[in-house]
């Protein structure tokens, strides 16, 4: 019992570790593609909003959260490609 314990608390320390390094990279590309895409104003404001969101849940600690959002950002960007 005690190692599945274990294993399960390295698997969710490893994860969240994962998402933490994940975020800046994610909104990196964010700015990246937004340099370079022409956007009707309302989406990039939305797509910028998200990067935002996504952010500021990554400096909370909110991994998991602020990859969804940033990866919903990515994917709006690319709708609009």
């Amino acid at each position: 019992m005690m190692r599945y314990l274990a294993v399960l608390l390295f698997t969710v320390f490893f994860a969240s570790s994962v998402f933490a390094s994940h975020c800046p990279t994610l909104v990196h590309k964010i700015d990246e593609q937004l340099k370079t895409v022409q956007l009707d104003s309302a989406t990039e404001t939305r797509i910028k909003e998200l990067r935002d969101q996504g952010e500021t849940l990554h400096k909370q600690g909110k991994h998991g959260e602020s990859v969804k959002v940033l990866n919903k950002a990515i994917d709006e960007l690319d709708a609009a490609m």
